[in-house]
């Protein structure tokens, strides 16, 4: 099959959605389909740029700004016109929240195209910055244009699907289909170094946003003198995260590294002793690092958020320890319980065959897959061009 996808960026960037785009498209190529996405370059870079990556056509369109988390180019347009007359596709997969992709519902070629569109997150209307807020009044009537036009919608968790308002009246276009990670031969790559490598050592990896409730997890360190944390990312709470770790005095259990190499990250999954994910609310919609954690081996504290995916990624007391969002008092006591090398080698064990049977990147492809063919075959025009 020819397969066009429009997302928001691709690798290098990082990303729980940029990171299942690649290895979505990677797996793809590999079962010998041809593969183009559509993406932006990161902010300020104003040439268009076309590539060939892991035989994946990649097209990273000019980026002169992203206000609000979202990439503004001129020239998406163009390119989605391009890029479909030549790649001639049988499926267009859109990548959402991404208003780039908008521009579909303006171009003839594209709406003669069956849609797939991939759920990854809400644009809520609960969030604290009030521009979101604000702008998603704008974006909104566009979002619900896109999911009429939709012939298909994936969503990564039945919880999610559940209390999405913005999904609401299109359920039944809806096909829940878990992500997935693929499996490592072994892991290399030199990890950073603990500051207190004796201590329980906690992982953490995100982007440093305030929903991802690393100050929460700070605050709940400073009450568990025997664990010390590395925090993998960065983001524009950055900042107001060195300078948290001075106040509670953490200097020397906390090092915030940035971002670190694939072989240098999966070195971190390997060595820590259990992973924390501190999310506070929907924001969090899936949670790929519990998967790369599961698959590593690693024991795992997450957030228990209602309406997330991460509540059915993890099975509390069984493949990790769920707690409620932003409570620091049940974070620290997980901490704490996290002591026990017996309980964090049994919630590593059972995490593992989780991932192993139910998250697995073949096993979430294989369900697109379906959705593609059943698509191809239901739309004549694709039908005619598979022959």
């Amino acid at each position: 099959m020819r397969i066009l996808h429009l997302g928001k960026y691709y690798a290098p960037q990082r990303g729980g959605i940029e990171r299942h785009l690649q290895d979505l498209c990677e797996w793809f190529v590999g079962q010998g389909h041809r593969v183009t996405a559509l993406v932006h370059q990161v902010a300020g870079h104003w040439r268009s740029a076309n590539e060939t990556t892991n035989n994946v056509d990649i097209c990273r369109a000019a980026c002169i700004a992203a206000p609000l988390y979202a990439p503004i180019s001129p020239t998406f347009p163009m390119h989605l016109s391009r890029l479909i007359r030549r790649l001639d596709p049988e499926v267009l997969h859109l990548h959402l929240p991404n208003p780039s992709c908008f521009w579909a519902l303006f171009n003839p070629r594209a709406r003669a195209l069956p849609w797939v569109v991939h759920w990854h997150a809400d644009v809520s209307a609960d969030m604290p910055d009030w521009r979101v807020r604000a702008a998603y009044r704008i974006y909104r009537p566009f979002e619900q244009a896109i999911l009429a036009r939709a012939s298909a919608i994936i969503v990564t968790s039945q919880a999610y699907l559940d209390a999405s308002a913005a999904l609401g009246n299109w359920k039944d276009k809806c096909t829940v289909i878990p992500l997935g990670i693929a499996e490592i031969a072994e892991y290399r790559g030199t990890a950073p170094i603990w500051p207190r490598p004796d201590h329980l050592r906690l992982l953490a990896v995100g982007r440093l946003s305030h929903y991802k409730g690393f100050a929460v997890l700070l605050e709940a360190l400073a009450r568990t003198p025997a664990a010390n944390l590395i925090l993998i990312g960065k983001g524009e709470e950055s900042g107001r995260l060195r300078a948290q770790v001075t106040r509670l005095g953490l200097a020397d259990r906390v090092s915030l590294v940035g971002e670190l190499s694939e072989p240098e990250l999966l070195a971190a999954y390997a060595a820590a002793d259990v992973l924390v994910l501190p999310s506070l609310d929907r924001s969090e919609a899936f949670g790929l690092v519990l998967l790369e954690a599961m698959r590593a081996g690693v024991a795992i504290i997450a957030s228990d958020i209602p309406g997330s995916g991460t509540g059915q990624v993890i099975v509390n007391e069984h493949s990790g320890l769920l707690v409620k969002p932003g409570d620091v008092d049940a974070l620290a006591a997980a901490l704490m319980r996290m002591s026990d090398p017996a309980l964090r080698a049994s919630l590593a064990d059972a995490g593992h065959r989780r991932w192993r049977e139910g998250f697995t990147l073949a096993k979430s492809a294989q369900a697109v897959l379906a959705i593609y063919q059943r698509l191809r075959d239901a739309h004549p025009k694709a039908a005619r061009r598979a022959d």
